[in-house]
């Protein structure tokens, strides 16, 4: 399905790849993750209305508003530009969630990744490739400082993963590799997948849950939903 089908069914503008404007040179330039390649991801790994994503170099926050009308999950978007705060802070505006209380579970920090404090209630963590392997140590540092507070289960959740990041988190850490999930792409492009690596418990507690449940399906009941309301509002 085409990216702006999408855009469309959140009511939010996301798709523009730009450089960050203060030009950080440890940060990457803002390229939202595919839509179709979360899908791919929600599809084999779950989340419920109790998880609390964060999303480091979050841009525009696709990831958080995809994940909170998927789950209805928290998420907190952590970008250090100013610009794309403000962009991210006017979709939020527009986002039309499956529950409208949903919007009240959606965060954005203006500020580096590295100085963003962890809270005890975090779990997931969503980076794709935002800044360089120095930020990221920083970042699993201070989740690993959280933990010492709040021991818990935690993910890693890495999009088109960098080798560095990998070799750190199974070399330099006791994160274990939990789940890999391969797109289509991949057969041409190994870094074309999903990784999870998680500290704490390896079984997933949501697989007898949503066995049933396609997120495919999710999205286009809720599309049919938008074409109805469309045409009844012409």
């Amino acid at each position: 399905m085409h990216e702006q089908n999408y855009e469309k069914l959140l009511h939010i503008n996301t798709t523009k790849i730009e450089t960050r404007m203060d030009k950080k040179k440890l940060y990457n330039r803002y390229e939202p993750t595919p839509y179709e390649a979360l899908i791919s991801l929600f599809d084999e790994y779950r989340a419920n209305n109790d998880d609390h994503f964060v999303d480091f170099g979050s841009g525009k926050a696709r990831f958080a508003f995809l994940v909170n009308f998927l789950f209805n999950s928290y998420c907190t978007s952590v970008e250090i530009s100013e610009d794309f705060h403000k962009m991210a802070l006017s979709n939020k505006k527009n986002y039309r969630p499956r529950n409208i209380s949903s919007k009240d579970k959606l965060f954005f920090v203006n500020g580096p990744a590295e100085k963003y404090q962890i809270s005890s209630f975090e779990n997931k963590f969503y980076f794709f490739n935002p800044f360089a392997l120095s930020i990221f140590i920083s970042v699993i540092n201070n989740i690993y400082r959280s933990l010492e507070d709040q021991p818990r289960e935690v993910d890693i959740i890495l999009y088109y993963p960098s080798y560095e990041y990998i070799d750190y988190l199974e070399n330099r850490t006791n994160f274990k590799l939990y789940k890999e999930i391969f797109l289509d792409k991949a057969k041409d492009d190994p870094r074309e997948r999903f990784v999870v690596y998680r500290l704490g418990e390896t079984k997933s507690i949501y697989d007898d849950c949503f066995t049933n449940i396609s997120i495919k399906s999710v999205y286009y009941r809720n599309l049919t939903l938008f074409k109805d309301d469309k045409k009844r509002s012409l």
